[in-house]
């Protein structure tokens, strides 16, 4: 529901249009609220069936034999005269009384149910912050068990650490790589990377005897432990610039580290 309606329905615009009490500029508003917005046509239609129930209990019918004793009375009761001003004024009086009252009843009653409304959204909002919190959470321990698994790789006695520093092309370079032959993993902490123009790339090797064979390119991103392919029996690691996106056979003029494996 928009502001506008809200703001329409809590105001008295509606029961005054309900017993005829609006300005012609006030009841062409609400006639235009009626049929536009669904919501004031419910609110429209409950206060009017509301009032139509108030007026009924104020103009019972009389049970059949009760008329016809008056009737037989009336027979042998010499005539009197009835000021039906008088009644019509009492009942004109009482019906307004007990519109009012249905009115101030419905009204009262909608803004309850506006409330009401209100709290349901609010309890889905925190349905929906505890479901998003729930899926952080696991998230996170996902992340945790990550984590402590790749320290229990780090500090598995069979795993040996590489540190690859740059040579004169990128003095800054360094990174320290991380190979388990056991389980057969190896993995790659990228510590720093000089700059290179935006058209070149780091791209890491594996030296498998004197054939070099791409293990993926580095970049800041890569700023955290990374797991790389795992290549047996490879002789050394090797470090070089390469064209953006990087290239299908090393550049070995272009190294700027290397280590030994063996």
């Amino acid at each position: 529901m928009n502001e506008k309606v809200t703001l329409f329905l809590n105001s008295d615009l509606l029961d005054r249009y309900l017993i005829g009490e609006t300005t012609a500029a006030e009841t062409v508003k609400v006639e235009t609220y009626i049929s536009k917005y669904p919501e004031v046509q419910n609110a429209y239609n409950t206060l009017q069936y509301n009032l139509e129930i108030v007026s009924k209990s104020n103009a019972q019918e009389a049970p059949h034999h009760v008329l016809t004793s008056i009737l037989e009375e009336l027979d042998d009761a010499p005539v009197i005269a009835i000021n039906h001003k008088k009644n019509y004024k009492k009942w004109y009086k009482l019906s307004v009384a007990a519109s009012v009252a249905a009115v101030a009843f419905a009204a009262t009653a909608y803004q309850f149910y506006n409330q009401n409304l209100k709290l349901n959204q609010e309890n889905q909002v925190v349905v929906e912050e505890i479901f998003d919190l729930r899926n952080d959470i696991e998230m996170n321990n996902k992340k945790l068990d990550e984590i402590m698994a790749q320290f229990k790789r780090l500090n598995d006695p069979e795993t040996h650490k590489y540190i690859m520093q740059g040579n004169h092309r990128a003095r800054d370079l360094k990174t320290v790589a991380y190979i388990n032959p056991k389980e057969k993993t190896s993995m790659i902490d990228v510590v720093s990377l000089p700059q290179l123009p935006e058209e070149k790339c780091y791209q890491i090797w594996a030296d498998l005897q004197g054939k070099m064979v791409s293990l993926g390119i580095l970049s800041e991103a890569d700023r955290q432990l990374k797991r790389i392919p795992f290549q047996e029996n490879a002789s050394g690691l090797n470090i070089t610039i390469e064209p953006k996106g990087g290239n299908a056979t090393a550049t070995t003029e272009n190294t700027v580290a290397e280590i030994n494996l063996q």
